[in-house]
């Protein structure tokens, strides 16, 4: 069922597309990527507004923490009428998340059947491809898999492509903080927690380009990049509307 659903379903759109791109491996799983990452863009634009409203809701939060700090019952109670009061569901921002991920383990499962790096994998391959799609897939394998000094079916031998993948984490996690930054009302915790994550999530992500093939390494710089110009394009000029009342009640 996993392969039916998720893998098969990638490999065969890898397959496509390094066949309409000029055989050219890594340029089909950053094109790959992209059309990935735009799939997700309404879920990640949503988790992003959750996430300043709930941000926003901190002073209320925090007085009803007071007054309630010795009933547990009724604070998760207030809490709760206080998000369907606000149209917020706590787990929302986790959707894209718990999305994402199958969809990147599937796209790392994709590459290494795609490349057909081993006689084994070679033979297993037409098997998952759409016999609708005629013969025209099964006389692709094996793919080009060799990028400059890279086996993308191998981890970077030279760590460049973790660098890059700490890095740009590093980059989109900073540029999303600051959609939320000051709303928090001077949680303390809140602001620590962030800044955690700020260098534990691209540490983490550096690790696992380190320990798994190429190609996933380059799935995680194009995602990132993809999210950074997500943020210029979709919170610059939110800010710059909110900043448009100012300036004119100033007036």
């Amino acid at each position: 069922m996993w392969d039916l659903l998720i893998v098969d379903p990638i490999t065969n759109l890898l397959l496509f597309f390094y066949q309409l791109l000029g055989n050219q491996t890594i340029v089909a799983v950053a094109v790959l990527t992209l059309l990935m990452r735009l799939l997700l863009t309404p879920l990640t634009l949503n988790q992003q507004k959750s996430a300043r409203k709930q941000q926003e809701l901190q002073p209320k939060l925090r007085e009803l923490q007071e007054k309630y700090k010795n009933d547990r019952d009724r604070l998760s109670q207030e809490q709760l009428k206080l998000y369907r009061e606000s149209g917020i569901n706590p787990m929302g921002g986790c959707l894209p998340l718990l999305i994402q991920l199958p969809l990147m383990i599937g796209l790392y499962q994709a590459i290494i059947r795609a490349l057909a790096a081993t006689p084994l994998g070679l033979l297993d391959l037409p098997q998952h491809i759409y016999r609708w799609v005629g013969t025209s897939f099964s006389t692709l394998p094996p793919l080009q898999s060799q990028f400059l000094w890279m086996d993308l079916a191998l981890p970077d031998p030279y760590y460049v492509l973790p660098v890059l993948v700490v890095v740009t984490s590093w980059l989109q996690q900073k540029l999303i903080s600051r959609t939320t930054a000051g709303m928090g009302g001077g949680d303390s915790q809140a602001e620590a927690m962030t800044q955690s994550m700020q260098v534990t999530m691209p540490l983490f992500m550096g690790f696992i380009s380190m320990s798994y093939a190429s190609g996933l390494s380059v799935y995680f710089v194009v995602s990132n990049l993809a999210g950074i110009v997500q943020y210029l394009l979709f919170q610059k000029p939110s800010a710059a509307g909110k900043s448009e009342p100012a300036t004119a009640k100033s007036k």
